[in-house]
Order: C-alpha cells, then sequence, then structure tokens
C-alpha cells in the first residue's frame, strides 16, 4: 500500500472518535479511504462526537469487551488500534476494568480479525509509560521495561499481544510507543488523558493551573505529526513486526513548557508550582524524552510542528469550541 494509495481502502480505526482516532479519521477520510470509527464513548474517557465533525466517516458505538466484532471485522484493508483505556490513575484505582480494556479486549479484537481480515496491516498505539523511570536519556527500545502502574502492565500486555499475532501469523503489526501527545480535540475537561488538557482549559477559562514538581522533561508530540507517523507506519514494510518509539519536540522541563503555554495564549495566564499529590507521587517516572532514531531512519519521518506553534494551533482551535469539549 503506497502511501498515496488509501482511496477506497478500506479502515477501521479504533477509539475513533478520541483525540489521536479522531484525528486519524480524519486523515484518512481526506485520502478517500473509507473510514469506520468504533468507539465504545465511554464518558471517562478522551471520545467525544464533536471529535469528528466534518470527518464524513461512520461512527459505531461499541465496547471492544463485549460487542460482536465479526461484522466491523470484515474484508479490511488496514486497523489503527488506538481503544484503549490510558489514566495512570484511574488504572490503580480499577485495574481489572484497565486489564479488560488494554489487554482482553485486544485478543478479542485480535481474534476476530483473524476471521475477517486476516491480511490487514494493524499499527497499534501503545505508551513510552512501561519504560518505568529511566535508566538513562534519551530511551530507546533497548531500555529495560519496568511498568510503574497498573496502566503500564495493561499497555504493556497489549501490545505483546499483538506482536504475538505478527510472529505468529505473519501480520503486518506496528506498535508506536508514543510520549505525550496533544493538539486540537484533546480531552480538556480534566487531566485524564494528559496534564496538558486541564492546562489548555484553565488558560482558556483564564484561572491559574498547576504544575507538579516542575524540573522533570518531557517531549511533547503534535497531533498531526502523530498522524503522519501512524501513516507512514501503516505503509513502510520495514516497520512491521516491530515497536518503535515516536517522539516529539526537543525535552522540556514543566516548568519552561508552562512558560511556552502562556505565551502562546498571547501572554495571558499564570500557573502555581505545587509538589506532587501523594496518590501521584509513587507512579511518576521524572523525566522523560524518546529516542525515536529507528523509526525515523526506517520511514523518513520526522516532527514537524515546533512546540510554540502546536500550543498556540492548539489554544486557537479549542478557543472557539471551548464548550463542546466541557
Amino acid at each position: 500500500m503506497a502511501a498515496e494509495g488509501w482511496a477506497g481502502r478500506r479502515v477501521l480505526v479504533t477509539g475513533g472518535a478520541g483525540f489521536l482516532g479522531s484525528g486519524l479519521c480524519h486523515a484518512l477520510a481526506a485520502r478517500g479511504a473509507r473510514v469506520t470509527a468504533l468507539d465504545a464513548m465511554l464518558p471517562e474517557g478522551g471520545a467525544n462526537r464533536a471529535n469528528l465533525a466534518g470527518a464524513g466517516v461512520e461512527l459505531v458505538e461499541a465496547d471492544l469487551r463485549e460487542a460482536d466484532l465479526a461484522p466491523l471485522t470484515r474484508g479490511l484493508d488496514a486497523v489503527f488500534n488506538l481503544a484503549a483505556q490510558t489514566s495512570h490513575a484511574g488504572s490503580m484505582a480499577d485495574p481489572f476494568a484497565d486489564l479488560a480494556i488494554n489487554a482482553t479486549a485486544q485478543l478479542r479484537l485480535i481474534a476476530a480479525l483473524r476471521q475477517g481480515s486476516p491480511g490487514a496491516v494493524v499499527v497499534h498505539a501503545s505508551t513510552r509509560q512501561f519504560y518505568g523511570r529511566p535508566l538513562y536519556l534519551p530511551v530507546d527500545e533497548r531500555h529495560p521495561l519496568n511498568p510503574p502502574d497498573a496502566n503500564g502492565v495493561s499497555k504493556l500486555a497489549g501490545e505483546q499481544y499483538w506482536l504475538m499475532e505478527g510472529r505468529v501469523t505473519g501480520r503486518p503489526v506496528v506498535s508506536l510507543r508514543l510520549t505525550n501527545c496533544y493538539g486540537p480535540r484533546l480531552r480538556v475537561k480534566d487531566a485524564r488523558q494528559t496534564f496538558l488538557g486541564i492546562w489548555f482549559r484553565r488558560l482558556l477559562e483564564g484561572e491559574p493551573f498547576e504544575v507538579w514538581g516542575g524540573a522533570q522533561l518531557r517531549d511533547l508530540a503534535y497531533l498531526d505529526d502523530v498522524v503522519a507517523a501512524f501513516l507512514a507506519a501503516a505503509v513502510t514494510p520495514a516497520c512491521h513486526g516491530g515497536a518503535f518509539n515516536i517522539g516529539g519536540a526537543a525535552p522540556v522541563s514543566l516548568r519552561d513548557l508552562a512558560e511556552a503555554a502562556i505565551a502562546a495564549h498571547d501572554g495571558q495566564g499564570r500557573y502555581v508550582v505545587k509538589e506532587f499529590p501523594a496518590d501521584r507521587a509513587p507512579i511518576d517516572i521524572g523525566s522523560f524524552h524518546a529516542d525515536d532514531t529507528a523509526f525515523r531512519k526506517a520511514t523518513g519521518w520526522a516532527p514537524a510542528v515546533g512546540l510554540p506553534e502546536g500550543l498556540r494551533r492548539s489554544l486557537d482551535w479549542l478557543r472557539p469550541r471551548l464548550a463542546d469539549y466541557l
């Protein structure tokens, strides 16, 4: 499948009404693909019907844990698998639900695709979280795995099920280990998806936001760059069978990121620095930024949107739509 060859292709995007999933739906539909977005629309997740406005894709509201997947998985050319539970605190509060979504439901999807679309390429959304607290920076794919929370354990299990599927059946599978992603359609009502969401909300509402710690380093990936990485992974045979880090802009401290967010909001806003809450401190991984050299070499991909521009685009997009996301 060539990079320009999405026209007419049948594509399933799980978690398709979420932040990243909807970004993929818009991009694929714009390239002429026949896209189905599958989403459980769980209130604690990032799904929002407004995310798919204007995309021209079919939205099927169904839960991978219990839905009849056979009708949805027949005759597909590609699957972008972004259905997941991403809340770290939520995973610790209810690890059983976290495991069911991130691992057991993945097995159900694998089984359905074996029957309905045995040759479809699968690009699976994974996470840098299961590296745990880094032993060195930047973190490459050879770094030891040491998940700090239940979400890291379940996401690692889900990734390994997909990579095993590729080894056993020959299915082209790629797993992308994502860093902090942000951009239009991000969940902003709270910090369940990423801390930047609640920062954006507070800025747009004229309220101060909290920075926990402040010295930790993060690399942030803008939505358009992440979507481009997924599309590149799907059409690059050299990626199939592998797990790759996907980084973003140059690493920045949380305090400097807070200053950059305020600057992107025309200099309006303020923040307060606080210690990590007692329930979050044990699962904090400290500083993290990814070495994604392997993926860049395989695909030629590189982030195109710098941090100041990405923050400005995000806030400009959310400003007139904030009510739809609260």
